[in-house]
């Protein structure tokens, strides 16, 4: 009998066979085959015969990586299947043509693949926020997070610059006429004065209220 799993989430599926294979320990010879071994190792594996001449348990774990086993090891899931042995076969990276050929023989095939998550970064954003709220000390410790973390300071400047004129729009204050003025300017200013940008909006950033 042939159980196949397949997928990226080792954690997961590895998980679930050490309980198989332990459960399956208490009353069967239990053989693990890896992608270390070697080819004869696989083929004396899939010869039969335990030690007792018992039905026997036998993991294949990621044997198709290992090119010289790949071929034998596909030839041989149908008998897999037939054995009177039970065979546990995983393989993390299958192409789609492979894996049908190995769940075609098998009892149960199951999935497991790690979620795909894209976490959005809105750190620079929260910047901008900083600037609205006034708050000095979050908006310094947040521009140095920034910088540290590769960001340009032109992306940095935008995101400010943004933020600004998003406080115009809702509130039409002093406060946020000038940060706006001071943004829309500091590039130029950078320039007359012969500074780095990145020392332009540190300047900014340290003296903004």
């Amino acid at each position: 009998m042939l159980y196949f799993y397949t997928g990226t989430d080792t954690e997961t599926i590895r998980g679930k066979l050490s309980a198989i294979l332990e459960k399956a320990a208490q009353k069967t010879e239990v053989l693990r085959i890896t992608d270390a071994h070697t080819r004869n190792d696989l083929i004396a594996a899939l010869s039969g015969g335990g030690l007792f001449g018992g039905a026997r348990t036998i993991m294949l774990d990621n044997v198709m990586l290992n090119v010289e086993m790949r071929e034998y090891a596909l030839d041989q899931v149908k008998a897999m299947r037939d054995s009177v042995d039970t065979f546990y076969v995983y393989e993390s990276a299958l192409d789609a043509a492979t894996r049908k050929q190995v769940e075609k023989y098998a009892e149960k095939s199951e999935k497991f693949e790690v979620a795909k998550t894209v976490k959005k970064d809105n750190s620079i954003f929260e910047l901008a926020a900083a600037l609205q709220r006034g708050k000095k000390k979050d908006l310094w410790v947040g521009y140095q997070r920034e910088i540290a973390a590769g960001k340009a300071p032109e992306a940095i400047h935008g995101a400010l610059f943004w933020g600004a004129k998003q406080m115009l729009l809702r509130e039409n204050s002093a406060r946020a006429r000038g940060l706006v003025a001071a943004l829309a300017e500091l590039p130029h200013e950078a320039r007359r004065r012969g500074f780095e940008f990145e020392y332009a909006l540190e300047h900014f950033v340290l003296s903004v209220a």
